[in-house]
């Protein structure tokens, strides 16, 4: 390929070479971001199939780069001519994965982690204690007489294309509504619930089925469709077993399996994002001291006049 020569010939002049006489603030800034940019990439090639497919590209690379070095031509023709369609096909094969990068990237609200003026957060956080406690109960009792259900927790993923699948419920979240939307043959018992805050929005449901071949063939596909919207959502699903009726929970992308009572609470105190307790104490503990210190003062200055 005439242009690796070329460009092996420009190095070793040094044509590609320049040096600044100065730098400027902004140079250095660039540098950083650039820096930060190549490490976020490479490190989300780590983590997904595009790892094996850069080691593939490196084989191929220094395959071609001999082939310049010993004046391949019909193999640099062949290459010149595919690299086109080879980025292309790069694009299809990653499209999953690249779609997932800018779904993550999307969910990182980075001005509003710099700028957190947002006080709309209830004290109780994304759902109430009280509904951690009604969803574990539900699911321990629907799982003690092997009664299968599918419980989607939303988070800043909205989930309304899958509550249009679905009928509307909009109701409080209680251990009884859950066991009786999964009881056997009700009209409401096929497909998933859908939860957000500490109301059901939705019931049945239809899921997007996960289509990784890594998973166990035992599993049905009430645990696929469970994975499968964590892999397209934030949501934690909640899994119980119709044959066995242990509980899993699907996470982004991920499965644990034989869930007790108190992992499943953990789970969901994890994405409850509620308020630390510690601040509250310290804001508390602080404002009784402050009000005890008052209060010696004012006391100070009445013996005083008294005396």
């Amino acid at each position: 390929m005439q242009f690796l020569s070329n460009l092996w010939d420009n190095i070793l002049n040094n044509d590609l070479i320049t040096i600044p006489y100065y730098i400027k603030w902004t140079d250095i800034v660039e540098i950083i971001l650039i820096s930060f940019l190549a490490y976020s990439v490479m490190v989300w090639i780590k983590t997904t199939r595009a790892w094996s497919l850069l080691k593939g590209i490196v084989v191929i690379a220094i395959f071609v780069l001999v082939a310049a070095i010993f004046g391949m031509n019909t193999i640099l023709w062949i290459v010149q001519n595919i690299l086109s369609v080879a980025v292309i096909a790069i694009v299809v094969i990653l499209q999953p994965e690249l779609r997932k990068a800018l779904e993550e990237l999307g969910r990182k609200n980075i001005i509003s982690s710099m700028l957190p003026f947002d006080n709309t957060k209830s004290e109780e956080g994304r759902f109430s204690d009280r509904t951690i406690n009604e969803i574990a109960k539900a699911c321990i009792e629907m799982g003690r007489v092997k009664t299968g259900a599918l419980i989607v927790i939303e988070q800043n993923d909205h989930l309304n294309d899958y509550e249009r699948t679905g009928i509307d419920i909009d109701a409080m979240v209680s251990s009884q509504l859950l066991i009786n939307i999964f009881e056997h043959n009700t009209p409401l018992h096929d497909g998933a619930v859908l939860i957000r805050g500490n109301r059901i929005i939705s019931a049945t449901c239809y899921l997007p089925l996960s289509d990784n071949r890594g998973l166990s063939k035992e599993l049905g596909t009430r645990h696929r469709a469970g994975i499968g919207i964590s892999e397209v959502t934030d949501s934690l699903t909640i899994i119980v077993s119709e044959e066995t009726g242990r509980i899993s929970i699907a996470y982004q992308g991920e499965m644990e399996r034989n869930v007790d009572v108190d992992g499943l609470k953990k789970h969901l105190l994890m994405i409850q994002e509620k308020p630390d307790e510690d601040k509250k104490s310290r804001k508390k503990t602080k404002a009784g001291k402050t009000t005890g210190r008052g209060a010696g003062k004012q006391g100070a200055k009445q013996q005083a006049r008294k005396r």
